[in-house]
């Protein structure tokens, strides 16, 4: 196939934000994968920011971090996790990237002299990223979801972008799905369509109209209300789906499927349909809804209160769950609870059954996170600690049990006696912000003995990072003296990448973020593991 048979798939959404686009394209992509189809997923962010990097997560969710570094929006999480595709920088699109782009090359003379504008340069640069995407590999599809909702001022470009694209490519190689709403009020009790006609209006303006309208409601639509829905919007009938409330996000792709969404659109591409089997994923979705154990994990963070902020450890965590036949309870603890006093640690983690420490950034509850990991190590609860959670397993463990009295990390504390987290040289002077990290698939190679490389199965490894600390080669002879094992070196610059404590039930803690690489259908080994041990000790506490 060519890069002139490529399908392009445009999703946009109206009425309202966090309907669930991001999730219903990810679902599509699953489906047209299981019919034999090829498919990427980008997604078109109508911020001004370069991308989500130096963004809170408390405006944005989790930064995702690709293979490649690129930082991008937790959506590219579900694209990986629902898909074989593997997402790159390509496939995150910003406002700020487009116009940057622009600029530079209005600053070089690229343009000789034109007055640069919206219209074509700008939507030229959109359509640019658009179609580069199936440039770089054979796609029988590419499915783009557009950011924000119609109607809001930041989303024309790429709305006139999209609405050219099919202009140019014709009906054959586009198709335009529209995600909208169809509340129930609950004292009428009856679906009202108002808003999705208004919307598909807002949407038409633009001179795009949908083919396909997914309909977020709490039940199914009548026939007469499709009916209705289809004539007062210009859309087939049978295009206009229900897309209802699922008990998981997991469910979600079945319940489109019924619902003939994958079906409808290879239809309107004239595209062969096959039987889906879903065998990988049917098996997981068993796993989840029938577990047979229970486990709770303790999730202690700052960001505890947005539940996006840890978007992919929960759902790893939910995959490691699944493959252990577990029902999991996670409990979220804002570590600066433990370290302002308002919980006991004891209190905390009392009935717990394993301890994460995800990411993170800033002196913000850092103590609490510390004095967590102590009464974990101390009272053998399984601990997993990523990024930051290694950096505070460190500090700890270099505090408590090497006897090195304020140790700390250069990142809270400048002047530290004991430095055992520090800046690479390389990263002293490093003043911009953005994109500035240790980031994206890096080598890991395990020690002989290393309980990693077991866990693993192999003894070399490439992890996603982002982070800009590191662990201070220094320190390592006297720690190890003290029994930390660090089971994992990255052999180019000699980083430490993952630390164990033998002799401990499940104590271990990676530099790397092994959350973004865990699927449904292939749940990451070390959440696999830690989850394994949790229920162990909980069987153990109970026996």
């Amino acid at each position: 196939m060519t890069n002139n048979d490529t399908k392009y798939i445009f999703v946009t959404g109206g009425v309202c934000s966090s309907l669930g686009k991001g999730l219903s394209t990810a679902s599509l992509g699953l489906l047209l994968e299981d019919h034999g189809y090829k498919i990427s997923i980008i997604k078109m962010d109508p911020y001004i920011n370069i991308d989500p990097g130096t963004m809170s997560p408390f405006q944005h969710g989790e930064v995702y971090v690709t293979d490649d570094g690129a930082e991008t929006d937790l959506d590219l999480g579900y694209y990986e996790r629902f898909t074989n595709a593997v997402m790159s920088e390509k496939n995150s699109v910003s406002t700020g990237k487009i116009y940057d782009t622009v600029i530079k090359r209005e600053r070089r003379g690229d343009y000789l002299g034109r007055t640069v504008q919206v219209i074509p340069h700008i939507t030229n640069e959109i359509k640019r990223r658009i179609l580069d995407v199936a440039l770089t590999e054979e796609l029988d599809f590419v499915l783009v979801e557009i950011g924000g909702t119609v109607g809001d001022i930041e989303s024309v470009p790429f709305l006139e972008s999209i609405r050219q694209i099919r202009q140019e490519l014709g009906s054959e190689r586009v198709l335009n799905v529209h995600l909208t709403l169809v509340p129930t009020l609950t004292v009428a009790g009856e679906h009202k369509t108002k808003p999705t006609q208004h919307s598909v209006k807002e949407l038409m303006q633009i001179g795009i109209i949908p083919d396909i309208l997914l309909c977020r409601a709490s039940v199914a639509l009548t026939p007469e209300m499709r009916a209705k829905i289809g004539l007062f919007c210009n859309v087939k009938e049978k295009n206009v789906i229900s897309a209802l409330d699922s008990k998981s996000i997991y469910d979600i792709p079945l319940m489109l499927h019924e619902n003939g969404y994958d079906e409808i659109v290879l239809d309107h591409f004239k595209m062969e349909k096959r039987k889906l089997a879903l065998k990988d994923w049917m098996k997981f979705i068993d796993a989840y809804h029938n577990p047979k154990f229970k486990v709770r994990i303790a999730v202690i963070g700052k960001y505890i209160t947005l539940q996006d902020a840890y978007k992919s450890i929960y759902e790893a965590l939910i995959h490691g769950a699944a493959a252990n036949l577990a029902d999991l309870e996670i409990v979220r603890i804002d570590s600066e609870d433990i370290e302002k006093k308002k919980i006991s640690v004891k209190s905390a983690l009392k009935n717990i059954d394993g301890v994460l420490i995800p990411g993170g950034f800033g002196n913000r509850g850092i103590e609490g996170k510390i004095e967590s990991i102590n009464y974990a190590r101390k009272n053998g609860i399984p601990f997993f600690g990523i990024c930051l959670g290694l950096h505070c397993a460190v500090i700890e463990f270099s505090r408590n049990a090497a006897g090195l009295k304020g140790a700390h990390s250069t990142e809270f504390d400048q002047e530290t006696p004991h430095p055992v987290i520090s800046l690479l040289e390389d990263q002293v002077n490093v003043m911009d912000k953005g994109a500035t990290m240790r980031l994206g698939a890096i080598e890991c190679r395990f020690i002989e003995g290393a309980k990693m490389a077991e866990i693993y199965g192999q003894t070399t490894i490439f992890e996603r990072h982002r982070h800009r600390y590191e662990f201070t080669n220094r320190y390592k002879e006297i720690l190890e003296e003290k029994g930390l094992v660090f089971g994992g070196i990255n052999p180019e610059q000699n980083l430490a990448e993952t630390i164990e404590l033998p002799g401990h039930p499940w104590f271990m803690a990676t530099q790397y973020h092994p959350e973004f690489k865990s699927k449904p259908t292939r749940p990451h080994p070390l959440f696999r593991d830690f989850i394994r041990a949790s229920i162990e000790q909980s069987r153990k506490k109970k026996s």
